[in-house]
């Protein structure tokens, strides 16, 4: 006669979750293996799965499990270069600009974000739709986030009424861009303060 003890024993197991579990290690290994071959000039068209899977060692199914297609892999793959922003600190508009401005600066210096993300944009006329959800997620985020914080500023008076946010916005970003690929010292601990200081000057009423 089973016990009721015995009973709850017996019946334990079923209440794990249905399915494997997701390896992060796994998912590493493609993401960087799809970001290698992309870095070594293998565009979409060339690009395949058996290739990614035996570049990360592991089967086609552990990323057809995570990708349904080499196109969904691609634009993860690319996405995963960009820094997430860290959220306002809720002080002043300059010191979150300083923030964001860091992550960018810290992006520009890494060599190999900056190739694999000049060959993913060049995939444009080819795969024009692929270039575009790169942009949906992993640049329009970015854009949206200083957005916000351009607008917050001319809310509070930090920054002019009239301020134009696009050309705002390009001008704080390519200032980073320019700067790490013209300039000889890419590590500058002050870059960030720097180039929000020299253009809030402009930017304030």
């Amino acid at each position: 006669m089973t016990t009721t003890g015995e009973t709850q024993t017996t019946a334990s197991p079923a209440a794990r979750p249905a399915g494997r579990p997701r390896s992060a290690k796994a998912e590493k290994a493609i993401i960087d293996a799809t970001l290698d071959m992309i870095g070594e000039g293998i565009g979409l068209f060339e690009l395949s799965i058996e290739a990614i899977a035996a570049r990360a060692g592991v089967g086609k199914t552990t990323i057809y499990r995570r990708w349904s297609s080499k196109e969904d892999l691609f634009v993860d793959a690319v996405a995963t270069l960009k820094s997430p922003f860290p959220p306002p600190g809720g002080g002043s508009v300059r010191d979150d600009l300083i923030a964001c401005m860091r992550v960018f600066q810290r992006d520009a210096n890494d060599a190999r974000s900056r190739c694999v993300m000049s060959i993913a944009m060049n995939e444009a006329e080819r795969h024009p739709r692929l270039v575009g959800r790169i942009h949906q997620e992993a640049i329009e985020p970015r854009k949206a986030a200083v957005d916000a914080l351009l607008r917050r500023g001319i809310a509070t008076g930090e920054l002019r009424a009239d301020l134009d946010l696009g050309i705002a916005m390009a001008t704080l970003v390519g200032t980073v861009m320019w700067y790490i690929r013209t300039e000889g010292d890419h590590s500058r601990p002050d870059l960030a303060e720097r180039i929000v200081d020299q253009l809030l000057a402009g930017l304030a009423p």
